[in-house]
């Protein structure tokens, strides 16, 4: 899979894993948009136990991360995923998490009565890796 068919099909998926590193390595489910080479992911009001998230302070130790979506199907012709790999930054800077709300809301309507508030986190994609059954 060429870099633009992988940054479409990334692009169109509802849901991605974000990992992040750690001992053990830690992987959560996210919303995200993306915009180019950059994605946006944010901290937003779904319940957590803590607005101390952990992939927060691991992408502030080591910001090497990696997302992946995928697809899967008992049609096998049918399965892909990508992965795009890239240096993360925990930004707070009001302006960057209003600009990435509105990218999310865009995307997802639940966005848009509820803004992120902050912080967000965007990924600098380095890499953009695929694959497809057909």
């Amino acid at each position: 899979m060429n870099i633009e068919a992988a940054r479409l099909r990334f692009a169109g998926a509802r849901v991605a894993r974000l990992a992040t590193a750690s001992r053990p390595p830690h992987l959560v489910p996210v919303t995200f948009a993306v915009d180019g080479d950059a994605v946006y992911t944010a901290v937003d009001a779904k319940p957590k136990r803590s607005r101390r998230l952990r992939r927060l302070a691991n992408i502030e130790a080591d910001p090497a991360v990696a997302l992946l979506a995928d697809h899967y199907s008992d049609d096998w012709d049918e399965l892909w995923w990508v992965r795009a790999d890239g240096e993360a930054a925990v930004v707070y800077d009001p302006a960057t998490v209003r600009d990435a709300g509105q990218l999310l809301a865009a995307r997802y309507p639940q966005y848009r009565d509820v803004p992120p508030e902050g912080p967000v986190i965007v990924i600098a994609v380095t890499a953009w890796r695929g694959w497809s059954a057909s």
